[in-house]
């Protein structure tokens, strides 16, 4: 992963800029260039976001920090 964060402002945020959520996401670094195949991933206090980098506004995945965490050790081992 990057460590460039790119900030997405909650859509539950209120117009006038009332209470809100920013989570930072990260491009993966096996991208392969402009309109590659990848995923962002974000981590919040309590789980990590996955989405498809080219859908940004699309559905996302959501894994606790343990989970991803076991998913990362798997793919770094195989």
């Amino acid at each position: 992963m990057s460590s460039e964060l790119v900030w997405f402002k909650s859509s539950h945020s209120g117009a006038e800029g009332g209470e809100c959520v920013e989570v930072g996401w990260r491009k993966s670094t096996h991208s392969s260039g402009e309109g590659g195949e990848c995923v962002e991933v974000a981590e919040t206090t309590s789980a990590v976001l996955v989405r498809d980098s080219k859908d940004k506004s699309g559905p996302h995945l959501t894994f606790s920090s343990a989970a991803w965490a076991a998913f990362v050790a798997y793919a770094q081992a195989v």
